[in-house]
């Protein structure tokens, strides 16, 4: 399981995600689009050193090689653009043992990823929490079934809570992301805490 961070500051943000982080989340991907790279530094800086591992920069990422950090996220519109990856990675991203993501619209476009992604988001799977107006516009559930990328981890994005984890992990996706169900949360990490509780339940369905 995954969570974004929002994308605007939020109240209590570094202590909600260190609560995350000590609940077991296993990865944080940093999300702050608007930031800049002083900002982003400085987001970092709050954040435990025992919990780099987990983090994921999608901007500014030269400063991972500052905080210790080895995964990276990239936009559909920074794959598309660089259209010989890996060879134009920004340089603290083209060590072997590096994690990279990115972002996909389309089961289309999820199954013409090469190997250089472990995983590729693919949103949004329902109505989104976050984005106003930002539902999905086919059935993912049934574009699951021309999946010819395995190679991939697909991740479901967009609209993903405690209520319907369960049925989108049976439908195909390997795992979730979550961000307005969540950062929109009045509990946030009782939020998580019922996330976390749905995927075990189904992965204790499969034993």
């Amino acid at each position: 399981m995954i969570v974004i961070t929002n994308p605007f500051a939020v109240v209590n943000e570094i202590k909600t995600i260190h609560s995350l982080l000590e609940e077991g989340l296993p990865l944080l991907h940093i999300r702050k689009a608007d930031f800049s790279e002083l900002e982003i530094a400085q987001f970092i800086h709050q954040i435990k050193l025992e919990f780099r591992e987990q983090l994921v920069l999608h901007n500014h990422h030269k400063l991972a090689e500052d905080f210790g950090i080895h995964r990276f996220h990239f936009s559909e519109k920074e794959r598309k653009r660089n259209h010989d990856f890996p060879a134009r990675f920004p340089k603290p991203c083209r060590y072997k043992n590096e994690s990279k993501s990115t972002s996909t619209h389309s089961i289309e476009d999820f199954n013409l990823l090469k190997n250089d992604f472990d995983y590729a988001f693919l949103s949004p799977v329902f109505q989104s929490i976050s984005k106003e107006n930002y539902h999905p516009e086919t059935d993912f559930f049934e574009e699951i079934k021309k999946r010819t990328n395995q190679q991939t981890k697909l991740i479901a994005l967009g609209g993903i809570d405690a209520e319907n984890i369960q049925k989108t992990l049976e439908n195909g996706f390997d795992d979730v992301a979550l961000l307005g169900s969540i950062w929109k949360n009045e509990n946030p990490l009782k939020q998580f805490k019922l996330c976390q509780k749905s995927v075990l339940s189904y992965s204790q369905s499969l034993v």
